[in-house]
């Protein structure tokens, strides 16, 4: 269940992604990214009137946490891919995103199985690879997007352990709430960081598509952690890139470079060693 659950929910995020980078191109990075959060926001709490749960002020501190990290990792991502290079900030994050959520989970005491560890080490160099475009000329420092990449990273990962925390019978009212606080986290870091984020033509409603799409993601990881291993449910959700990617060359008939092929393969490993553990 974990694990079906996962790779759902890493589907949504890829294709989320996949409408939001084409929305993006002519909408705006951050007013499309600010019109998916409040889209994803009116969505859940539409929802969250049949199911609205009972969570306790635990419950929704730690949806609040998520809700920052969310609007943080959002931030630095879209600042990086827009001043740095695809080719580093991305598959960084990816990375970053995978490795906070696995050391929450060893320190509650998950132990997965040989073949799900073996699956999980295998993921993150096939996030990597599947993330990463070629780069051209001289080596990338922080200032070409490294440092946004790490930053992008720990915000996701962060999501990722938070929302572990909020309990089944919480419903989906914490969720509402996740996506409203990073809704106000992007806006504030646009302001600090002099980005332009409101919405100003009819392309950043595209971003109402990627919005329904993250949520249905978000919920889908958070069953996903309550059946299984923190562990294994980020991992597996991490693979969300190899989506955007398929998608990319399926739709766009975008080449699929020889690295990214490669992260492919790793993915589709990965991924059977964890439902084979």
């Amino acid at each position: 269940m974990t694990l079906l659950l996962s790779l759902f929910a890493a589907a949504s995020y890829g294709l989320g992604d996949f409408n939001g980078g084409l929305f993006s191109r002519r909408g705006g990075a951050w007013a499309v990214s600010l019109v998916a959060q409040i889209g994803g926001t009116v969505l859940v709490l539409l929802v969250a009137l049949v199911d609205g749960g009972s969570p306790t002020a635990a419950d929704l501190g730690w949806a609040a946490v998520a809700g920052v990290a969310n609007g943080f990792g959002t931030a630095f991502l879209y600042r990086g891919l827009a001043s740095g290079r695809m080719g580093v900030v991305a598959p960084v994050s990816g990375v970053g995103a995978v490795i906070v959520p696995v050391l929450v989970g060893l320190t509650a005491g998950e132990r997965p199985g040989a073949l799900v560890w073996v699956g999980v080490l295998l993921a993150l160099p096939a996030i990597w690879l599947v993330s990463r475009e070629p780069v051209d000329g001289p080596a990338v420092g922080a200032g070409s997007g490294l440092t946004d990449g790490i930053l992008a990273g720990l915000g996701f990962g962060t999501l990722f352990a938070a929302l572990a925390q909020i309990d089944e019978s919480a419903g989906f009212l914490p969720l509402a709430l996740n996506q409203a606080i990073a809704g106000v986290a992007i806006i504030a870091v646009a302001m600090t960081l002099r980005e332009s984020w409101v919405p100003r033509n009819r392309y950043a409603l595209g971003g109402l598509i990627s919005g329904a799409l993250g949520s249905l993601a978000t919920g889908l990881f958070q069953v996903a952690t309550q059946h299984g291993y923190l562990t294994v449910a980020a991992v597996i959700t991490s693979l969300y890139p190899a989506f955007t990617v398929l998608l990319a060359a399926l739709v766009l008939r975008e080449h699929v470079h020889r690295t990214q092929a490669y992260g492919l393969a790793l993915c589709a490993g990965a991924v059977v060693l964890v439902a084979a553990g």
